[in-house]
């Protein structure tokens, strides 16, 4: 005997007949009775496509379904052809004369329920003939609309997995209970709610605004795209501010209109701290779904940034190639440290809401390789070549390119519910180094934090190191030896030195960057570093020092900074940066920052607030000043979450 072969068929094996078996040739008859039922299937669905195909060919849909009873006559024809094979397969086997007649009847009943099927088809292309042109096209619209509204439903983004809420305390509110102080915060509120309104009038959509110019304004750090940077940035000042209706027109348009699918070159930090950080924040917030699943969204469209020899990230990515790069300026195709250190914060947040341990583990791996590097004299350089693992030129700083790294570590500590020792290990470490070559006082007696530079310390700090008072403040409470009551005094030193170079200027808004030599302390030397662009730093370390002992002069400071920028900065369009501090006649550079709302304006409406809105206890804020909840990771399958407790 043959064995049967096996071939595949739609992944499954079946076995054939063995040659020379019998091919049943002796049973024509019904084989031709088969053949004109067939026939007449054909003829029928001959018919139907032909009116079908008079009224949607010319739509031209490649998704376009007939839907007059099309499918109801090929279904019946399909399954009336496998039911004529195994009828025939009956009588083959010599099944009874009763059989066969049940069969006949079987068939006949079919033949009837397909003429009525072509019945009313035919009777449905008859009802589309009688419409009007206008009807008809209003038909195949909406079976387009609900074609395209299927295939969106079908690739759009999976559902995420139900996780508990973090405990979300202090979401609102905020009253001071001081009538002075209310007052003060009323005004923050005005101020924000003219830049909104400003933003909202003549930037809509666009990344940022030009105030003067009065139009949509971009950086390359967004790209060539209009993703609404702004609108992401201020959506969680907004809501913290009881701006409801903004809040909701903000939210419409990014149901709407924001589309992560674009062609465009992206900074992965920027991007990062203001796309993925706003949209976590306005999501814990409000609990409105939509912001979590475009921040998931976002988050796949960066993955691609970390497809180095190294996992050190890109600085860039195409969010719709996947194809990153660094910046051309950087130290030999270098990435850089406040770049790639400052993604732990939202990362965990997206594990945690996904269940996806991919973000975790791409921020763990960086924290793991950063460990095992020398680190001259315990500082890390600003610079790593993400092909080699290497450092590029030795040049450390806690203002810009360096910052955020060393808050990041921090804060990971923090937003673990202070079970993340080795983050808190590590900011210990670094912060130690920091102060033993970084940090010195002025012949005036100023606290600042120098760069190092090629060896030596130059003796400048910029407005972006001046957030340092904060973070020392912040820290305190969990320092190694007793060491609280230092680190928040040294947070005080640097308040005062960065509230000094406020002072020290004509606006009374403080300079990119200052010098402690030649006799000149807490003072802007050259031209390009005297501009003020809005920037929040100064005014987030009076915040924090505020929460921490309530010294009136905070808020004293705080509300000085304000009037300058209201007095100097406000323009009919909203609020533009200026390009000389020490100028009583300056100029205006034309530039409404997203992070204006996103982090000034926020810091200064928290500081004329009570504590209970958005208690440190319950809440980190990200660099951009986006709140995001301590999440209990006892409670929560992290992966090394149990290992770190």
């Amino acid at each position: 005997m043959t064995t049967p072969a096996l071939l595949p068929l739609s992944g499954r094996r079946i076995p054939t007949l063995s040659p020379g078996a019998s091919s049943f040739p002796h049973h024509r008859a019904t084989l031709r009775l088969s053949e004109k039922f067939i026939l007449l299937l054909i003829l029928s669905a001959f018919i139907t496509l032909c009116f079908g195909a008079f009224f949607f060919l010319p739509d031209n849909s490649k998704h376009k379904r007939f839907d007059f009873g099309l499918e109801d006559v090929l279904i019946p024809h399909i399954e009336t052809e496998k039911e004529s094979r195994h009828g025939s397969r009956q009588v083959i086997h010599g099944v009874g004369a009763h059989d066969e007649h049940r069969h006949r009847e079987e068939e006949e009943s079919l033949r009837d329920k397909i003429r009525a099927d072509h019945e009313r088809a035919l009777q449905e292309a008859k009802e589309k003939l009688r419409k009007s042109k206008e009807e008809l096209k209003a038909e195949i619209q909406t079976a387009k609309a609900k074609v395209s509204e299927d295939l969106k439903k079908k690739d759009g983004p999976k559902p995420l997995p139900p996780v508990p809420m973090p405990k979300l305390v202090g979401v609102n509110d905020g009253d001071p209970g001081d009538p002075d102080t209310k007052e003060k915060r009323d005004k923050i509120r005005e101020m924000m709610k003219h830049a909104w309104d400003s933003y909202r009038q003549y930037g809509w959509g666009h990344n940022e605004l030009k105030p003067l110019a009065k139009k949509g304004h971009s950086t390359n750090i967004f790209g060539n795209s209009q993703m609404g940077a702004t609108i992401v940035d201020a959506l969680d000042t907004l809501y913290i501010m009881g701006l409801h209706d903004e809040f909701k027109d903000g939210q419409e348009w990014i149901e709407q209109n924001l589309d992560f699918s674009v062609n465009a070159e992206v900074s992965v930090f920027e991007v990062n701290i203001r796309f993925i950080g706003g949209l976590l924040a306005a999501y814990y917030l409000s609990g409105q779904e939509v912001f979590k699943l475009k921040a998931v969204q976002l988050a796949e469209k960066l993955l691609p940034a970390f497809n180095t020899p190294t996992g050190i990230p890109w600085a860039m990515v195409n969010l719709k190639s996947g194809v990153g790069r660094n910046w051309g300026w950087a130290s030999g195709g270098s990435s850089i440290l406040a770049e790639f250190g400052t993604l732990h914060m939202e990362f965990v947040h997206l594990t945690y809401l996904t269940g996806n341990p991919a973000y975790y583990q791409k921020v763990m791996h960086i924290r793991k390789l950063l460990a095992k590097m020398d680190r001259p004299n315990g500082l890390y350089p600003n610079y790593l070549n993400p092909r080699t693992g290497r450092w590029g030129q030795h040049h450390t700083s806690v203002g810009g390119l360096g910052d955020s790294f060393y808050e990041y570590l921090l804060k990971a500590w923090l937003m673990s519910d202070k079970t993340d020792a080795e983050a808190r290990k590590t900011y210990d470490d670094a912060i130690e180094a920091i102060e033993r070559h970084l940090i010195r006082k002025s012949n005036g007696g100023l606290t600042f934090i120098g760069e190092w530079k090629n060896g030596h310390l130059e003796r400048k700090m910029g407005h972006l190191t001046c957030f340092a008072g904060g973070m020392f403040a912040l820290g305190a409470d969990g320092s190694p030896d007793d060491k609280a009551g230092h680190y928040l005094q040294l947070g005080a030193e640097i308040a005062h030195t960065c509230h000094e170079s406020y002072d020290r200027t004509v606006l009374k808004l403080g300079p990119e960057a200052f010098k402690f030599d030649s006799g000149l302390e807490a003072v802007a030397v050259r031209q390009n570093e005297k501009y003020y662009i809005l920037r929040p730093e100064v005014i987030e370390t009076y915040w924090y020092m505020w929460r921490f002992t309530h010294d009136p002069k905070y808020r004293q400071w705080g509300w000085e900074a304000a009037q300058a920028i209201d007095k100097h900065c406000r323009v009919s369009g909203g609020f533009s940066g200026v390009k000389d501090v020490y100028s009583s006649n300056p100029t205006y550079d034309d530039v409404q920052q997203s992070f204006f709302l996103a982090e000034t304006l926020k810091y200064l409406y928290l500081l004329f607030s009570s504590d209970e809105l958005l208690p440190l206890e319950n809440w980190v804020f990200n660099t951009e000043a986006h709140p995001l909840p301590v999440l209990h990771l006892g409670n929560i399958t992290l992966p090394g979450s149990e290992s770190q407790r």
